[in-house]
């Protein structure tokens, strides 16, 4: 299977549109505060929350607003799916409407919105920007356990070296794509829907021969609502690495 040839380098336009997509179920404690947060950030800055019809009233929340605030936008879906259903939820949204740019953002601020201006800037020279929490081998993670963090470094490792990917960072989920990455991209093959999710299209973006750039964030573990990490995420995220070798090794990708 022959690669799509890495696009001409650009700029980001001061015309150019971008659109942060925010996940959401049950966050009525953080969704009020952090889309302030995101606009204030930059004025080309728009906010689709997708919501899987949250029970704490996450939706009814945006609702109101949407109302007060024309740069918010929101997606309600009949339940709960999975992380990675609502993102190509958001992605078809965004791309139907021809947004130029378009972020992954969690909810909780374990994303702070203080990075939006680095990958602002750090798209201008490339196609896709990763928020990293591992970059040149620096941690930058607060208020995790050691547990948890030994895994989510683990995890990293343990990807790179089945499916080749040479990310500091292959399970974050704070990304900047511009539009004509994810329409090479045949989202409706996209397989997984946890924590894989991002390993895979993180993948699919390099597999592409797209320019992937990775800055460094601060994470913070969330101070409010409830962590969405199951078993079944982490089962799904071990098995679909090697999925992805197979995938690079036949060019299903």
């Amino acid at each position: 299977m022959s690669r799509i040839p890495t696009p001409a380098r650009g700029t980001v336009a001061i015309g150019e549109r971008a659109l942060v997509i925010v996940p959401t179920y049950n966050e009525s404690e953080n969704i009020a505060r952090i889309v302030p947060r995101i606009l204030s950030q930059d004025p080309r800055l728009e906010v689709l929350v997708v919501d899987d019809n949250s029970p704490d009233g996450t939706g009814r929340m945006v609702d109101e607003i949407v109302a007060d605030e024309p740069r918010v936008h929101v997606l309600h879906r009949a339940g709960k799916e999975g992380l990675g259903r609502a993102y190509l939820a958001g992605f078809a949204w965004a791309l139907e409407r021809k947004y130029d740019l378009i972020f992954e953002m969690d909810a909780d601020f374990s994303h702070d919105p203080a990075h939006l201006p680095e990958f602002l800037a750090a798209i201008e020279n490339a196609d896709m920007v990763l928020g990293s929490r591992y970059r040149d081998g620096k941690v930058t993670v607060v208020n995790w356990p050691m547990t948890r963090l030994l895994l989510s470094y683990g995890a990293n490792i343990y990807a790179r070296a089945i499916t080749g990917l040479h990310l500091g960072d292959a399970t974050g989920g704070f990304k900047c794509f511009r539009r004509v990455v994810l329409e090479s991209i045949p989202l409706h093959k996209v397989r997984s829907n946890g924590y894989a999710f991002q390993i895979e299209m993180s993948y699919r973006v390099w597999k592409r021969n797209f320019r992937i750039a990775e800055i460094p964030i601060v994470f913070h573990d969330r101070t409010e609502g409830e962590s969405k990490m199951s078993k079944g995420i982490f089962r799904e995220a071990v098995l679909m690495v090697w999925r992805l070798r197979w995938w690079g090794i036949t060019g299903r990708y």
